[in-house]
């Protein structure tokens, strides 16, 4: 099953396509839930970027770039891309990533997978931008990310929807 995006900046090709099977999300940031974090903040999760390949390269904790191996498991979510220069953002992320690799110690709250992806996209100058950052990629990701399937948009959801619903349950059973 391939998704086709309509607009691509450098030409809509097969190997632009979102490929479900392989898992392959070219020129797209991507999103999966963290278990148990979550299920609570909903709005919290693991953040990658994929070259234009679709292969998914990730802040996965201190000094380590996961590439191909998305750390917490499948992306559940994603947001396209339309990059002018192919060239330029795979030597983007590239350059992000050794430089991550090289110098960088991973924090939770300040330095983390967001940070990454940031750093990617204010490197390449995408969308001729350099103003990237946690909470913008974390806002659009929610607000405007594809969800990748049904199933994966129950993974996403569905932990926060049962805990709320318990909650609801048990605070009607103590309030009679």
């Amino acid at each position: 099953f391939m998704h086709r995006e309509n607009r691509n900046s450098m030409g809509t090709k097969e190997e632009d396509s979102i490929d479900l099977k392989r898992e392959r999300y070219p020129y797209c940031v991507v999103w999966t839930p963290i278990p148990l974090i979550t299920w609570i903040l909903p709005f919290v999760g693991h953040m990658g970027i994929a070259d234009s390949e679709g292969i998914i390269h990730d802040f996965a904790g201190p000094y380590f770039i996961s590439v191909d191996s998305f750390t917490f498991g499948n992306p559940t979510k994603y947001l396209r891309l339309f990059p002018t220069d192919k060239k330029l953002y795979d030597d983007g992320i590239h350059a992000m990533a050794q430089h991550f690799v090289d110098t960088q110690n991973y924090n939770f709250f300040c330095n983390n997978c967001h940070s990454f992806v940031a750093s990617c996209l204010n490197g390449m100058r995408h969308n001729n931008s350099s103003n990237w950052n946690m909470v913008l990629l974390a806002t659009l990701l929610f607000f405007k990310g594809k969800f990748v399937s049904f199933p994966r948009f129950l993974w996403s959801w569905l932990p926060t929807i049962l805990i709320v619903v318990a909650a609801v349950v048990v605070s009607l059973m103590a309030s009679k």
